[in-house]
């Protein structure tokens, strides 16, 4: 401790002291709130679904819209895996309720698999198109939109979206 003239400890080292013991209480508790949002993140419930059963049942609803039908090959190369990858997914998927899958038959998503690939749909329409709002690359938004469409909470999807149509609606304007 530092004293002055009278013996008194001095406030500016006092103060230093405080100001760096409020910093580090202020970095520990941003801290304590970013581990509690990262643990809250993984208890969301998403139905017992991974973000991998997101990407098939998404890659199998767009080559359905594309082409009619999805094979094990079309989204081995889609999501650049193996066919017997594929297959074990199917099944997962098929035993899940997401789709109806058959050993050489093929597939076909179920009502409860269609819900969930049109929101995944969505959501990656949303954050794609917000991206080349703000003047990213069509290719680059849509990677990026990839990455992130499995972790949005629904209000901000909502938020996100709200904007989005207000600001193409503005442009009409």
């Amino acid at each position: 401790m530092v004293n002055d003239q009278d013996g008194d400890v001095t406030s500016s080292k006092i103060g230093s002291r405080d100001y760096r013991e409020s910093r580090l209480s202020q970095r520990i508790q941003a801290s304590e709130i970013r581990l509690a949002s990262i643990r809250d993140a993984n208890r969301t419930e998403r139905g017992s679904r991974t973000d991998r059963m997101e990407d098939y049942l998404e890659v199998v609803y767009e080559l359905v819209l594309q082409k009619g039908y999805a094979t094990t090959v079309d989204i081995s190369e889609y999501l650049n895996v193996s066919s017997p990858s594929v297959t074990s997914m199917m099944k997962k998927l098929d035993e899940k309720g997401f789709l109806r899958y058959e050993k050489y038959r093929g597939m076909s998503l179920t009502d409860k698999g269609i819900e969930v690939a049109k929101a995944i749909h969505k959501r990656h329409g949303i954050l794609s198109e917000l991206f080349r709002m703000i003047g990213v690359q069509a290719d680059i938004a849509n990677e990026d939109a990839e990455g992130i469409e499995h972790h949005l909470h629904p209000e901000t999807l909502k938020k996100l979206e709200e904007f989005v149509n207000s600001h193409k609606l503005s442009e009409k304007i």
